[in-house]
């Protein structure tokens, strides 16, 4: 499915940055465009609906997954995730470039439906420093951080599978090496030729 505008997964276990680095990302770079998913787990600290995500109650999610209104879910840490389809696809047939905040089984899900979607996986520096994090956010039991760093052993196995791994052990280090694995994507032949048709035809490149 080729369109003008890039397509961005960045994937990570809980508590590697991924969120954190993602915003500033956002904050930096106009042309990104953020895609807000919809979840059935309950809003944590300052978040919004419409904002960090759509929340919504698991018999709402699996009507719009029988309605066929995302492009991939899957069930992480017992609550369902889901990338809608429509706002996904308007953004970039209108030529924007879209990042997802996703799970690593949602990224390869995508990546088959976008062969030039581009996958990014965070990893933390360490997992001493992955176990301080979780405990840091001060958001979780005991039990949950367990369940989750249990996960992330999981997780963090799939990084061979994405096209590039940033391991944020500095938050400004890792941020520049986002923004510069977006700059390089658009810049690549491919990149250039979807959002510059225009120019291609006219050179004669095809």
């Amino acid at each position: 499915m080729e369109t003008p505008g890039n397509l961005f997964c960045v994937a990570a276990p809980s508590g590697a940055g991924k969120s954190s680095l993602v915003k500033a990302l956002l904050e930096l770079d106009s042309r990104l465009a953020v895609s807000v998913s919809h979840t059935t787990r309950a809003p944590r600290g300052q978040e919004l609906d419409g904002r960090e995500y759509h929340f919504v109650d698991e018999a709402s999610f699996r009507a719009m997954v029988d309605g066929g209104e995302f492009f991939e879910y899957a069930q992480v840490h017992g609550n369902f995730y889901g990338t809608s389809r429509r706002a996904i696809q308007q953004r970039l047939d209108g030529g924007e470039d879209v990042v997802l905040e996703i799970d690593w089984q949602g990224a390869l899900q995508i990546k088959k439906l976008f062969a030039h979607a581009v996958l990014i996986f965070i990893l933390p520096p360490s997992w001493e420093e992955l176990m301080q994090r979780l405990n840091r956010r001060g958001e979780d039991s005991a039990e949950v951080i367990a369940q989750r760093m249990g996960n992330a052993r999981t997780e963090v196995a799939q990084a061979r599978h994405f096209d590039y791994v940033i391991v944020n052990a500095l938050f400004e280090t890792a941020l520049f090496d986002l923004k510069t694995v977006v700059h390089s994507q658009r810049l690549k032949y491919a990149a250039q030729r979807r959002a510059k048709s225009q120019v291609f035809a006219s050179l004669g490149l095809g």
